[in-house]
């Protein structure tokens, strides 16, 4: 008999959280499933010259079958994930994975189902974002102006560092590292996994912790792949998927406090913003939230409160 093949694919390292939890995804389904299924992860189709917005594109023709990806990317399929897009509105990680798992996030899930040829597996955890530059230590908003940002393909992202004082300048992750080592941008933002895996710090000495902005990924299935496949192949996958999320999710908290462990204070500078420098980031943005957040359903922002 055949092996029923299920490639995955991503856009990381192969040390990433995310890539961790894919790996284990597919042992699980050969725990469960045997020869039944070949499983094949692809950790970075950047290497394959495809930029990350691919990703998706690759599963909705068959090339792959899962993927991982923020929800940012699919924001104009599904208007509401843009609230995880505002600025401040998570504070902390237990009441956004309250809410995730809960009616906010299933949702996001039907929305998604039913405008997306994808069948969303897991709600994976794509960490706070924290801002890096290589000019100048950053305590305050004054210190963004006229700094170059890297930024997420994403209107509302760049809005709020335009705020903040910031140029904003999207640019895919398959370009970004190499953005960021030469002289197109001066600041970028990413959670500290990224900055780290991705070497960032190594051409970034100062890093701010915002906490900004809140990143979640979906795993990602073709939906015509998930029905073809067998009931129980299917109730493998969906199971082996709930134990990835769940290592995801744990491997994301530990890995902000091992990152800063791993920093050489020789070679980046971490700022600790105190309460009221934090308040002046949460007021320099809020004309921009308020507005925003008007396009929202106000049961959906309590949801994240």
């Amino acid at each position: 008999m055949t092996a029923l093949a299920i490639k995955a694919g991503g856009y990381q390292p192969p040390a990433s959280i995310h890539n961790q939890a894919a790996r284990r995804l597919g042992e699980l389904l050969a725990q469960k499933l045997g020869d039944r299924i070949g499983f094949e992860l692809i950790p970075s189709v950047l290497d394959l010259g495809r930029p990350s917005a691919d990703l998706p594109v690759m599963v909705e023709k068959g090339e792959l079958s899962l993927c991982y990806m923020s929800t940012v990317r699919f924001s104009r399929d599904v208007p509401e994930l843009a609230l995880l897009e505002l600025p401040f509105v998570v504070r902390d990680r237990a009441t956004v994975w309250r809410a995730l798992d809960g009616a906010l996030g299933d949702r996001f899930v039907r929305r998604m189902h039913a405008t997306t040829p994808f069948r969303v597996l897991g709600r994976w955890d794509n960490g706070f974002r924290h801002l890096t530059n290589k000019v100048r230590p950053i305590r305050r908003p004054d210190d963004c102006r006229g700094l170059r940002i890297r930024t997420q393909g994403s209107a509302l992202h760049g809005e709020v560092f335009r705020a903040l004082g910031f140029v904003p300048m999207a640019i895919d992750i398959k370009r970004f590292v190499q953005e960021v080592g030469g002289d197109t941008v001066d600041a970028h933002d990413n959670p500290l996994t990224s900055i780290y895996v991705f070497g960032v710090h190594k051409y970034h000495r100062h890093i701010t912790l915002t906490g900004h902005f809140f990143g979640a990924s979906f795993l990602l299935c073709n939906a015509s792949h998930y029905e073809s496949w067998p009931d129980d192949v299917r109730r493998a996958v969906d199971e082996a998927a709930r134990e990835a999320t769940t290592l995801q999710r744990r491997l994301a908290i530990s890995e902000d406090q091992e990152v800063l462990a791993k920093l050489d204070p020789r070679e980046n500078e971490v700022v600790h913003l105190t309460p009221a420098e934090h308040a002046a980031f949460v007021d320099a943005v809020r004309p921009v939230r308020a507005r925003l957040e008007r396009d929202f359903d106000p049961t959906l922002l309590a949801g994240l409160s």
